[in-house]
C-alpha cells in the first residue's frame, strides 16, 4: 500500500471512530502550508461533507530555517468557538496522528468572492471581516492555550529580517551584500523595539482573504468563517488588519483601506490614536509584507513552487508605499526603504 492509500485508509478509520461513514475522499490543492487537506463525502446529509486537516511529517525543504513549528489546532479553535467567533466545528479526529475532522466551510474564500463582487458589496463584506478583529482582541488570556505564550517578539522579527535579506532582496537578481543584509536586520530590530511598546492582544496571525470563507446565502454578520487559526499569538492591535487590508491576494483601493482602518480603530479594545495606529500599521506592513514577498521567492527557489510569484507585484507595491510613509516619519527606516524601492514588481524565480 502506497503512502496516499495508507493515509486514505487512516482517514476512513478516523471518520468511523467519530460516527461518520465516509464515501469519497477529495484532496484539496495545497498552498504554502506544510499540511494536507481533504474533503470527505459522507453517507449522511447532516453533514454531507467534512474536511480533514492533516499534519504532515516535517520536510527539511518545506520550512525556512528559523521558522518554529506552530501549535496544534486545539485548544485555540475551541476557545474562539466559545467566544462566539466563526470557526469550523470540530467533528472528531486523532490528535496523536495529527488528524482533525472539521466542519466543511465551503469552497469560496474571500479572495475569490472579492473578485466577483461589485465595489459596494465587496466593501460591506470587508467591513464584516474587520468587525471580527476587535472580537478576537477582546478574548481574555486562557490557561493551557499556547497562543497566549507566543508573541510577535524580537526573535520573530529577526526571522522575518533574515528571510528578507536572503530571499526578498534577491528579487533584484543579485544577492544582498553583507552591508545590505545587516541594514535589513538592524531596521527590523529597531521596528521590533517600537512594536514592543504597543498593547498586546490576541491575533489570528494570518487573517487574510485565503483564510476567510464566505457562506453562500448567509445573512450579514454570519457570512464568514475563519480557518487556519493554530498560529494565533499576541500582537499589536493593528496586526490582523495589516494581514487583511494589505493582503497580497486582494489589492483594495487605498481609500477603502483607509476607511476600513479608521472605522475599526476606535472599536479596538485599546482604541489607539490615529497617529499611533497609522505608524504601527506601516511598520508592520514593512515586516509582514517583506516576509511574504520573501516567502514567495523562497517557495519558488527552494520548493519549485512558483504559483505565488503572481502576487509579488501587489506585495512590492505595498512595500514601496509603506516604506515611503514610514521613512518620512522615522529616518531609522530610510535605508530599508531605499532597499525596498529597488525591488522589481515582477521578480523571477531564478
Amino acid at each position: 500500500m502506497d503512502a496516499s492509500s495508507a493515509l486514505e485508509t487512516q482517514l476512513r478509520a478516523v471518520c468511523r471512530a467519530a460516527g461518520l461513514e465516509p464515501l469519497d475522499i477529495e484532496w484539496i490543492p495545497d498552498a504554502l502550508s506544510l499540511r494536507r487537506f481533504a474533503r470527505i463525502h459522507l453517507r449522511s446529509s447532516a453533514p454531507a461533507t467534512a474536511v480533514a486537516r492533516i499534519e504532515m511529517p516535517e520536510d527539511p525543504a518545506g520550512r525556512p530555517a528559523g521558522a518554529a513549528p506552530e501549535p496544534p489546532h486545539e485548544p485555540i479553535r475551541a476557545l474562539l468557538e466559545r467566544a462566539g467567533l466563526p470557526v469550523p466545528r470540530r467533528l472528531g479526529g486523532d490528535p496523536a496522528a495529527g488528524i482533525e475532522l472539521l466542519e466543511d466551510v465551503g469552497s469560496l474564500p474571500l479572495q475569490s468572492a472579492a473578485a466577483a463582487l461589485a465595489p459596494a458589496a465587496r466593501a460591506d463584506l470587508y467591513r464584516e471581516a474587520c468587525e471580527l478583529v476587535p472580537r478576537i482582541q477582546r478574548i481574555a488570556r486562557a490557561s493551557g492555550v499556547a497562543a497566549f505564550a507566543r508573541s510577535l517578539d524580537a526573535a520573530l522579527f529577526a526571522y522575518k529580517a533574515d528571510l528578507v535579506a536572503r530571499y526578498g532582496l534577491a528579487a533584484r537578481a543579485r544577492a544582498a551584500t553583507p552591508a545590505e543584509a545587516a541594514g535589513v536586520r538592524d531596521a527590523f530590530a529597531w521596528i521590533a523595539a517600537q512594536i514592543a511598546a504597543a498593547p498586546q492582544r490576541l491575533a489570528h496571525r494570518d487573517f487574510q482573504s485565503a483564510n476567510l470563507f464566505v457562506r453562500a446565502g448567509a445573512l450579514r454578520g454570519d457570512r464568514l468563517r475563519m480557518i487556519d487559526v493554530q498560529g494565533a499569538f499576541l500582537a499589536p492591535p493593528e496586526y490582523d488588519l495589516v494581514c487583511l487590508l494589505r493582503d497580497s491576494y486582494v489589492e483594495l483601493p487605498e481609500a477603502e483601506v483607509v476607511a476600513h482602518g479608521e472605522a475599526v480603530r476606535s472599536a479596538l479594545p485599546d482604541a489607539p490614536d490615529a497617529e499611533s495606529f497609522a505608524r504601527r500599521f506601516d511598520l508592520l506592513t514593512l515586516t509582514r509584507k517583506g516576509k511574504d514577498c520573501a516567502r514567495f521567492l523562497y517557495a519558488a527557489r527552494e520548493r519549485g513552487d512558483d504559483r505565488y510569484l503572481a502576487y509579488a507585484p501587489t506585495t512590492v507595491r505595498y512595500l514601496r508605499r509603506a516604506a515611503a510613509r514610514a521613512s518620512a516619519r522615522d529616518r531609522r527606516v530610510a535605508d530599508l526603504a531605499a532597499l525596498l524601492h529597488e525591488l522589481p514588481e515582477s521578480p523571477c524565480a531564478r
